[in-house]
């Protein structure tokens, strides 16, 4: 692999804030020796990032840098995550699921059937409500209240909402 390649490869899976910083700009500075505007890259050049100083065997001609390109898109950073239970009236089994604050309840639903192959086939309650599948889980009323566990140093793995999955008998198909 070339040196550019390694330094991509290096930071794979992260979310690359030491790269793009998410806007999706190259943070910039100051160089000591020549006084110009360079790209900030600490961990060293990756690709589509020029070189420090001018130099002829450097080609621009790749169109839209990489970090620029949506089609390397592959999700949206959450606001925040938070974790909830899910618990099974019917078998007791209950589930830890980490989800996204913008995540509507369908969308939850969807990575449930991991877990259940029926789950469609449930009413989701919290506090005894019906939850509305379309909404978010603050939307439906089911507060995220992490900050304030963490103030009062709480364990907040011993004070998750639990959601209760209630079976309809609808005689569905996995």
């Amino acid at each position: 692999k070339q040196w550019y390649q390694r330094r991509v490869a290096i930071t794979a899976g992260t979310n690359g804030t030491n790269k793009s910083d998410f806007d999706p700009q190259i943070r910039t500075h100051i160089d000591s020796k020549t006084g110009c505007e360079v790209p900030y890259i600490p961990q060293g050049r990756f690709i589509h990032i020029p070189p420090p100083y001018p130099s002829a065997s450097w080609a621009n001609d790749f169109g839209t840098p990489w970090w620029k390109d949506e089609s390397y898109c592959i999700g949206h950073l959450s606001t925040k995550t938070r974790k909830i239970r899910i618990i099974n009236t019917l078998t007791s089994q209950e589930h830890t699921l980490e989800v996204c604050s913008e995540e509507t309840l369908e969308e939850i639903l969807n990575r449930f059937y991991k877990y259940n192959k029926h789950a469609g086939s449930y009413t989701w309650k919290y506090n005894g409500k019906n939850l509305a599948m379309t909404k978010t889980l603050e939307q439906n009323g089911v507060k995220d209240e992490d900050e304030e566990f963490y103030e009062l140093n709480f364990n907040e793995e011993d004070w998750l909402p639990a959601i209760h999955v209630y079976f309809n008998d609808d005689l569905t198909e996995a």
